[in-house]
């Protein structure tokens, strides 16, 4: 069962976001912080309910980054009995199961989805239909962003005049929006079109973010490492000590993968770390450690119990990711996965495997990482980045394990982070050297003997 105290805090948390909006005084925008797993998209259906059932706000446009979070988004908020608008590019299929509940129209015209409570879109087709060019743009007395901190300002901009108030959801702790142009022009510009929507809204509607203060992901183990790494107010898991447990087959082989397991198993954490070397960026020692924990863990019967499962289930290859930092280090694992799994499991071919920032948003009982310095004479901006470490650890249900090599410690010691300072720009939370420093700390508590 859950934590009680954590429970009652989290329906705090949200009866507060509730009556904020029903409040006539919260201006232009208001912005909620949530962190990893904390309910953001029962958030947003409960307030798209509030808004449209109790204050009468017509029809709610939602505004998402992905056509993926769209369809889930839409999913849930038909089971709840809302009215939605599915709209569309003419190159997205919505899933039928998207579909089925009979509550869901879909468009590639927001007229034709007028008539419904909600609709639903990514904020490029939001912003098509703000194009003047094309036909008369909508207009809505407030809109709800999702994600809005990974969401990058310029397309806040495209959207922002379609309604008159927005309320902004979204976890300050991931990875932030980016682009592959050369974004030097834009440098420390605190409204620029790199920054988040997020913190546009509150650099041009100053006010304390409300928070979610309860991660329903992360394990008893998890919340409070990610907690202090990597968010400016700490939060808490909402299952109690011990609820989830992660079981697997005894063993007399002294495999270090089956050290790393059973100390996984034991404490939610793993840490395998291979012997310091300078590398290039595909380390094959290192696709091989992450291959044989995969081999090794479906090999010991893995069996997870959990709130949800208290008397157990087994654990499936869908429920476990690997994450990486480059594309071509998350292509180098899948190769080697796919091919174990024609000599070992079946299992190891249903495995993701793929990069932090395709993995963000995502769920899984078992995580393994590579951890993004492994082997590297240098910490470059992108490697120290605090979201990308903070997605690889916080997508799991269970437990995480991760992989890097010795001198990580002595690396970051050598290379504080040197990214520019820029005048009147508030400080980035957290710092990603000093958050890299505080999760090797305890990756190396829990390094098998």
């Amino acid at each position: 069962m859950p934590d009680p105290n954590a429970a009652a805090a989290a329906r705090a948390a949200a009866e507060a976001v509730l009556a904020a909006l029903r409040s006539a005084d919260w201006g232009r925008a208001l912005v909620v912080d949530s962190p990893p797993g904390a309910g953001k998209s029962t958030l947003v259906v409960s307030a798209s309910r509030a808004l449209v059932r109790d204050l009468g706000a017509g029809t709610v446009p939602v505004v998402v980054q992905t056509n993926n979070q769209a369809d889930d988004l839409v999913h849930r908020l038909g089971a709840a009995g809302l009215s939605v608008g599915r709209l569309v590019s003419s190159s997205h299929e919505v899933p039928p199961a998207v579909l089925a509940s009979g509550q869901v129209v879909t468009s590639g015209r927001w007229r034709d989805l007028a008539h419904c409570e909600v609709i639903v879109s990514t904020a490029k087709k939001w912003a098509w239909c703000n194009d003047r060019r094309a036909a008369p743009a909508p207009h809505f007395p407030l809109g709800i962003i999702d994600e809005a901190y990974q969401m990058r300002s310029d397309a806040l901009y495209a959207v922002a005049n379609l309604f008159d108030r927005a309320l902004a959801v979204g976890d300050p702790g991931q990875l932030d929006p980016f682009t592959t142009v050369d974004d030097s022009r834009w440098a420390g510009q605190a409204l620029g079109p790199l920054a988040t929507a997020a913190g546009v809204l509150l650099q041009s509607h100053p006010h304390e973010p409300l928070r979610l203060p309860v991660s329903w992901r992360l394990p008893h183990s998890a919340a409070p490492v990610v907690s202090n790494a990597f968010y400016d107010r700490p939060f808490n898991a909402g299952t109690l000590p011990n609820e989830r447990t992660l079981n697997l087959d005894r063993v007399d082989v002294g495999r270090p993968s089956d050290r790393v397991l059973d100390m996984a198993a034991a404490s939610g954490w793993g840490y395998w770390e291979l012997p310091s070397r300078y590398t290039g960026r595909i380390d094959a020692e290192i696709v091989d450690a992450l291959v044989d924990l995969a081999i090794r863990l479906f090999q010991r019967n893995p069996q997870t119990a959990c709130e949800e499962a208290p008397s157990g289930r087994r654990l499936t290859g869908d429920r476990v990711a690997v994450a990486t930092a480059h594309r071509d280090q998350a292509e180098a694992v899948r190769v080697a996965m796919r091919d174990a799994a024609t000599r070992d499991q079946p299992e190891l071919a249903q495995v993701v495997v793929d990069t932090a920032n395709r993995l963000q948003g995502r769920e899984y009982d078992v995580m393994l990482a590579w951890h993004p310095l492994a082997g590297r004479r240098d910490a470059t901006e992108f490697h120290l980045e605090s979201g990308r470490l903070c997605v690889m650890i916080s997508r799991h249900r269970h437990a995480c394990v991760v992989v890097g090599r010795a001198g990580t410690a002595e690396l970051l010691d050598a290379h504080p982070l040197a990214a520019p300072v820029y005048l009147d720009l508030p400080a980035k939370l957290p710092d990603g050297w000093e958050a890299n420093q505080t999760v090797l700390a305890h990756l190396l508590l829990h390094r098998p003997a």
